[in-house]
């Protein structure tokens, strides 16, 4: 899958559980917050497009949105990001197993 075209289905889905995504130039890291009851996530325009996927694959574990619905080659694609990051654990590294 294109990375392109990782990030819209990535965004979609984060955007359905009610997500805003805000994508900004600036020296800061990407991050999810809250702002006047609001859940965002503020993406960095100027990182690399391998990391920006990275933040919102890292949104997904962490809120598990990865329990609804996800097209399978986006889970596919999910399943490789959570094995290879720093962030995976023990649970999604026996997803081979079930």
């Amino acid at each position: 899958m294109k990375p392109e075209k990782l990030i819209e289905e990535l965004e979609s889905i984060i955007t359905n559980h009610g997500y805003k995504i805000r994508k900004e130039r600036g020296s800061f890291r990407s991050n999810n917050c809250m702002i006047d009851g609001s859940a965002y996530l503020i993406i960095n325009k100027l990182h690399p497009v391998e990391n920006q996927i990275s933040i919102l694959a890292k949104l997904i574990f962490d809120k598990q949105l990865d329990q609804l619905f996800i097209k399978p080659i986006v889970r596919k694609e999910l399943d490789k990001i959570w094995k290879n990051s720093m962030y995976a654990n023990q649970e999604v590294l026996d997803f081979d197993k079930e």
